[in-house]
């Protein structure tokens, strides 16, 4: 059997790690491919397929506005805020209008975070106080007064309670109300040119590793510890739960809709291109 290659991205977050599990320790068969891991922070990811460097990886929703004349989404794979998402967090509380005029420490300006903020603020991010800085590193920025406000994810979203820091904003609440939708944060994309019928068949790869992840949960979760940062093991669990669910393994009518909502939200404030496409692995 000729085995094909091939480069697969994820963060080092416990949500992907779960998601990718049955990859990773071949739980599943993975046919005649062999899945070569790149696990880096999401905004790495991001740039790695602006310069098209990976065949199939978790990216931002936002990068792939970026991406998709290269990419296709996979229907598979979305991490989505059902009413949550993104949290801005301070010392103390401030309001929108207060928060607008502070410096907001964010995790990259690719990030589907990022884009949600832009739209809650109706605002460019050129016209916000923005610092960019590692998303495990905001909790500190913040605390040390480099940054008044900070947009954080992943298991911040959870831990900042732990860090002593109040919730000024929870974007994916704020998304919900505004649009009765959930809040698309991340997806799967997978290289075009790697062909349809290669695309559909890592596509059915993907989706088996996340079905074989919530049907076998307590093996996949424990896994996923590894690359929880030190958060407590029932924050894992909550974590995890909040982004791997029946949504992603497969984003329905309402979960195309809800990306759609947000590509056109964006292409309104002038921050996606009003040609961009949103075209997924059917």
């Amino acid at each position: 059997m000729n085995f094909i290659e091939i480069t697969l991205g994820h963060s080092p977050d416990a949500d992907d790690a779960f998601m990718f599990y049955a990859i990773s320790k071949k739980k599943i068969s993975t046919q005649n491919y062999v899945f070569k891991e790149l696990i880096v922070d999401i905004e790495t990811l991001n740039n790695l397929a602006f310069s098209e460097m990976i065949d199939l990886t978790a990216l931002s929703i936002y990068a792939y506005c970026k991406v998709a004349k290269n990419y296709l989404l996979m229907s598979c794979g979305a991490s989505m805020g059902e009413g949550y998402g993104p949290r801005l967090i301070a010392k103390q509380y401030f309001d929108k209008k207060d928060m607008v005029r502070k410096k907001i420490a964010v995790p990259g300006l690719h990030t589907s975070a990022c884009l949600a903020l832009s739209l809650y603020f109706e605002k460019k991010p050129a016209e916000l106080n923005l610092l960019v800085c590692p998303f495990d590193k905001i909790f500190d920025v913040v605390k040390s007064g480099s940054a008044d406000v900070g947009l954080i994810i992943h298991e911040g979203q959870l831990a900042y309670v732990l860090e002593g820091l109040v919730l000024c904003e929870d974007l994916g609440k704020w998304w919900k109300k505004s649009t009765g939708l959930p809040l698309p944060l991340g997806g799967n994309a997978i290289r075009r040119s790697l062909g349809m019928d290669r695309c559909r068949e890592l596509q059915s790869i993907v989706k088996e590793s996340i079905r074989w992840a919530l049907q076998n949960r307590d093996e996949a979760i424990s896994y996923a510890r590894k690359y929880s940062r030190g958060s407590q093991d029932s924050m894992i669990d909550e974590f995890v739960g909040m982004y791997v669910n029946e949504r992603t393994l497969d984003y329905g009518p309402e979960g195309k809709a809800a990306v759609s909502e947000f590509i056109e939200r964006g292409k309104s404030l002038g921050v996606v291109d009003q040609n961009m496409k949103i075209e997924f692995v059917e």
